[in-house]
């Protein structure tokens, strides 16, 4: 079924501004003008931004909506679809938030707005952990784009948490992820976006 509803998920310390959310906001726009657009903007606790999420969601249609989420918006996305059973693209996805996250307790920054401060609690790494999920449900409903060249995240753990789910392995390219533009039409293919 064409996808009507399109979430996207941004990563930690980012924001609706990141340029991979930019880019499929533009094409969404240019191209599929009435999918139903959503990038909140992710309170830091993990708890709470889920909350917002699935209540925002709450009244799409579970088998025409997709998520994509970079990142922690990739460990969040797999959660929405474990809980919704819908599509997701996962880009360079956090698969240990919990422990990852747990070294970035005390204040942040914003990525997009260094003025804008944050502070990331130690409970914070608790809910991360309450997001958790075992293997997926319906791995073939997931497409991880995960770079070797990420030098936030080990590609190996990130490959390995998706197990029957297709993957675009890419040779170098890094955490940001620069080239994802040139991965749109994959994306918007497997989301059933045409």
């Amino acid at each position: 079924m064409p996808l009507t509803h399109l979430l996207y998920l941004h990563g930690f310390r980012s924001s609706p501004k990141s340029t991979k959310a930019q880019q499929v906001a533009a094409r969404v726009a240019s191209e599929h003008p009435r999918v139903t657009w959503w990038c909140p903007q992710l309170p830091p606790s993990p708890r709470e931004a889920m909350d917002m999420v699935m209540r925002g969601i709450a009244g799409w249609p579970r088998e025409s909506m997709g998520v994509i989420g970079s990142s922690l918006g990739g460990f969040y996305a797999t959660h929405v679809a474990v809980e919704t059973g819908c599509r997701a693209v996962v880009v360079n996805p956090a698969v240990h938030a919990a422990r990852d996250l747990a070294r970035h307790i005390g204040e942040q920054t914003a990525w997009h707005d260094p003025e804008q401060h944050f502070h990331f609690e130690p409970r914070y790494v608790d809910e991360l952990r309450d997001l958790e999920h075992g293997p997926l449900p319906h791995p073939e409903r997931l497409f991880a784009v995960i770079a070797k060249g990420d030098e936030v995240l080990d590609w190996r753990e990130m490959t390995g948490r998706y197990p029957g789910s297709r993957i675009e392995l890419l040779e170098g390219g890094d955490h940001a992820l620069p080239e994802f533009v040139q991965y749109l039409d994959e994306v918007f293919a497997f989301l059933d976006l045409h």
